[in-house]
């Protein structure tokens, strides 16, 4: 499993951190207990099994669903 922070353009509300939880969970390798956006720092971290799908992934969900997605990082787990 892997870890990943996306740093999402500015939260306006508590609506849009249930939209953008949900995308990230809708999505196939996503450790669904693991996602959490936090609203102060506009950020959504997640963990994820690199066999099923990778940050990218999760970010193109993140900004079909109108939130953008400005950078990712993610931390490979040995």
């Amino acid at each position: 499993m892997n870890t990943a922070t996306l740093k999402l353009d500015t939260l306006t509300c508590p609506s849009c951190m249930l939209k953008i939880e949900a995308a990230a969970r809708n999505v196939p390798g996503v450790d669904q207990d693991t996602v959490h956006v936090s609203f102060a720092n506009s950020k959504v971290t997640f963990r994820f099994d690199e066999d099923l799908t990778d940050a990218q992934t999760v970010a193109h969900a993140i900004e079909k669903v109108g939130y953008p997605v400005l950078s990712t990082r993610t931390a490979v787990q040995r």
